[in-house]
């Protein structure tokens, strides 16, 4: 595999940034780390003919208990012991990316934007040419749910469930000017697995804000996946909360790997505020999430599976957090 020709541009300021993705618009990518985006060009997948090199904008570095730049390195927070204590949710999916090397390059912020991933997207060129292609790239229809109008991609990011049940927000630039929002709602849940954010054209994300509450909250975050040592997720479920004794405070419950955007479910965790979660509570819980999600057959574990597993998960999730464990 090789990579095909592109021209590199390297700004220096967020505004020159935003500036030059105006000018270049539909013909370019923003290069982070590159362990996603550059192993899917040397695939032919989606090229373009510019890359723009976030590495010389200072703004987008830098991590504080308060602020997280887009281009902070996950080797990073690994090596924080304090980040890692005020956030054990997000130290465990730090933890659980990839491997020591790609988390050495791999952003936070590219984790939050990472491709989703479908087995028959993320395969080479001559694989997908004998297939005869897909929605995602070169081709007409989904070969997942055969039909031409929706991608069912899985979104395959580990970072996005562990920060958004912190109510963690994402500052963006664009054209536009500057906006912060919950990290939720960077994601289109009336989306699919090629349109799956809710950014507008040459708009950058800046940083992740995480507000003063969330330090110290109980958190965990529990992965599925074929290989444990490298695997992008086949499920990722995220728990954080706060306790008064037994009686429930707050608590958020996301999960990622099963659709093509992370999911929250405060609809479900809201009512528990002042009661006990119990086993019982617990399991009714986990039991009404897997009701509520609809993996499809686009990775390697077969979907029911899946499915019947995130219960599992969020069991055990929910469970570590209450009681400030980890397995």
């Amino acid at each position: 595999m090789h990579l095909d020709p592109f021209e590199l541009h390297r700004p220096t300021t967020v505004e020159e940034t935003v500036r030059l993705a105006g000018e270049l618009a539909g013909q370019f990518d923003y290069l982070a780390g590159g362990t996603d985006l550059l192993p899917n060009y040397k695939m032919h997948l989606n090229l373009r003919p510019h890359l723009v090199a976030l590495e010389d904008v200072p703004e987008l570095r830098g991590h504080s208990l308060d602020r997280l730049g887009a281009m902070v390195r996950l080797a990073d927070l690994e090596n924080d012991p304090g980040f890692l204590a005020a956030y054990p949710g997000v130290a465990d999916a730090v933890r659980e990316v990839a491997t020591p090397l790609v988390r050495a390059s791999g952003t936070v912020g590219g984790n939050l934007l990472v491709e989703t991933r479908c087995f028959f997207f993320n395969q080479s060129y001559f694989w997908r040419a004998s297939l005869g292609f897909c929605l995602k790239a070169d081709g007409d229809r989904c070969h997942v749910v055969p039909q031409k109008e929706r991608c069912y991609a899985t979104f395959s990011g580990d970072l996005a469930p562990a920060l958004m049940v912190l109510d963690a927000e994402v500052e963006v630039a664009g054209p536009s000017g500057r906006r912060r929002v919950p990290l939720g709602d960077l994601y289109d849940r009336s989306g699919d697995g090629i349109h799956r954010v809710r950014l507008a054209p040459g708009e950058l994300l800046v940083a992740v804000h995480l507000p003063a509450g969330a330090r110290g909250r109980r958190g965990r975050y529990k992965k599925l996946r074929v290989r444990p040592s490298y695997d992008f997720p086949e499920l990722g479920v995220a728990s954080a909360g706060r306790w008064d004794g037994e009686r429930v405070e707050s608590l958020r419950l996301a999960v990622g790997g099963v659709e093509p955007y992370p999911l929250r479910f405060d609809e479900l965790t809201d009512p528990l505020v002042g009661s006990r979660l119990s086993e019982e509570v617990v399991s009714r819980l986990a039991t009404e999430v897997t009701r509520r999600v609809r993996p499809v057959h686009n990775t390697f574990l077969a979907p029911d599976y899946r499915r019947r597993m995130v219960g599992v998960y969020v069991r055990r999730a929910l469970t570590e957090a209450r009681e400030g464990t980890a397995a």
